[in-house]
């Protein structure tokens, strides 16, 4: 199977988990079943400079994160570090973490959250 890049559901969330600013997806999987059951999202998320996608605990799951291109102020349940193109963070299960653009770039990186 094959998805171009046109056909990619795109949606723009203003304020997501109380963050600042607009956070863009670009939805490269939609559904769990897509997912084999293993997991809910699978996305590239773009945050303009300002913007922040905000605080939040996982439940029942985990989130990596990937830096495409930018440079993101991440907090790493409650530790901040700044991630550049390449660095991979990962929130456990029960952990929280969030991310912020403070530079004048987009920000942009891919999110996966899986179940435990």
């Amino acid at each position: 199977m094959v998805k171009r890049n046109s056909e990619h559901k795109l949606e723009t969330s203003e304020n997501v988990f109380g963050g600042s600013g607009a956070v863009h997806f670009k939805r490269i999987i939609e559904t769990p079943e897509d997912l084999y059951g293993k997991g809910r999202v699978f996305s590239v998320v773009t945050l303009d400079p300002g913007s922040e996608l905000g605080w939040h605990i996982h439940k029942g799951d985990g989130e990596f994160y990937c830096v495409i291109s930018g440079e993101g102020e991440y907090s790493d349940n409650g530790n901040i570090v700044t991630l550049f193109p390449g660095d991979t963070a990962f929130c456990p299960d029960g952990e929280g973490h969030s991310m912020a653009n403070r530079g004048t770039e987009p920000l942009v990186f891919a999110a996966l959250v899986i179940y435990k």
